[in-house]
C-alpha cells in the first residue's frame, strides 16, 4: 500500500490521542516505516526520569524555539502521533505540538495553562508515544479553555474538545510530570506497569493471562 493509500485509511478511522497502532506500520512504504520508527528513537520511553520532572516556562522566543517546535512537529508527523510534548525529547521547557486529526494544522504551544474545564467528563482508551504498546482508560473534562503563547510569543486562547481537549490535556500532563499511567484506574495502572516491565502490550479489551501468585505479587510491588 502507498504511502497515500495508507493516509487515506487513517483519515478514515477515528483519530486517538495516541495515533495509530503499530500494526499501521504494515501499510506504510520503507521510507515512511523507517521515518516513524526513526522519529520514534527519538521519544524518551518510560523509565527515564525526565518524563516524571516538571517543566519550566520557556522565557525566550527566538529562532531556536521556532527551530525546536518544527523539529517537535516533523517527529510527531513522522511518528504518527497527534501530540508531543518537549519533555519526551528531553528538553525541559513547556513547549508541546499537537495536531488533532491527520488533516489539522499542526500547532505550538507555549507555557500553556487550563484555565478552566467542564463537569462533563469522558472516559476514553489512550496510548502514549512515551508508552510503547499500552493503552489505558483515562477520565477527562470533555471541553477545556487553555491560555498559552504562540512560538512567537504571542498570547492565544484555545477553546477545545473532544479529541481535541483530549490531546491537550494529555500534553500538558507530560509538562506536568503526569503520565496516563497516574490517571487510570489501579487495576489498568498495575496490567500497564507489568506489561512494561516484561516487554509486553497491555489495553483495557485485553484481558492479561492468569499468573501465578508469585508473579502477581511482585507485579503489585510496582504500583
Amino acid at each position: 500500500m502507498s504511502d497515500e493509500a495508507a493516509a487515506e485509511q487513517l483519515d478514515d478511522e477515528p483519530v486517538k490521542p495516541q495515533g495509530p497502532g503499530d500494526e499501521i506500520e504494515s501499510q506504510l512504504s520503507p521510507e515512511a516505516r523507517e521515518r516513524r520508527r526513526a522519529a520514534l528513537a527519538q521519544v524518551r520511553i518510560f523509565g527515564d526520569p525526565v518524563l516524571k520532572s516538571p517543566a519550566t516556562p520557556v522565557a525566550e522566543f527566538d529562532d531556536r524555539l521556532a527551530r525546536e517546535a518544527e523539529h517537535m512537529v516533523a517527529i510527531m508527523r513522522d511518528g504518527l502521533g497527534v501530540g508531543l510534548a518537549a519533555t519526551q525529547l528531553g528538553v525541559m521547557r513547556r513547549l508541546l505540538v499537537f495536531q488533532a486529526g491527520f488533516d489539522a494544522t499542526p500547532t505550538a504551544v507555549a507555557n500553556p495553562v487550563i484555565e478552566w474545564s467542564s463537569r462533563d467528563l469522558v472516559i476514553a482508551e489512550e496510548g502514549c508515544l512515551s508508552l510503547p504498546r499500552i493503552v489505558v482508560e483515562v477520565e477527562r473534562p470533555l471541553h477545556v479553555r487553555v491560555s498559552a503563547l504562540d512560538a512567537s510569543g504571542s498570547p492565544i486562547l484555545l477553546e477545545a474538545s473532544g479529541l481535541e481537549a483530549r490531546v491537550l490535556q494529555h500534553e500538558i500532563d507530560h509538562l506536568d510530570g503526569l503520565l496516563i499511567l497516574d490517571r487510570t484506574e489501579r487495576d489498568q495502572r498495575k496490567g500497564a506497569l507489568r506489561a512494561l516491565r516484561d516487554g509486553g502490550s497491555f489495553s483495557p479489551d485485553r484481558p492479561e493471562p492468569e499468573t501465578e501468585p508469585e508473579t502477581e505479587a511482585a507485579a503489585a510491588d510496582l504500583v
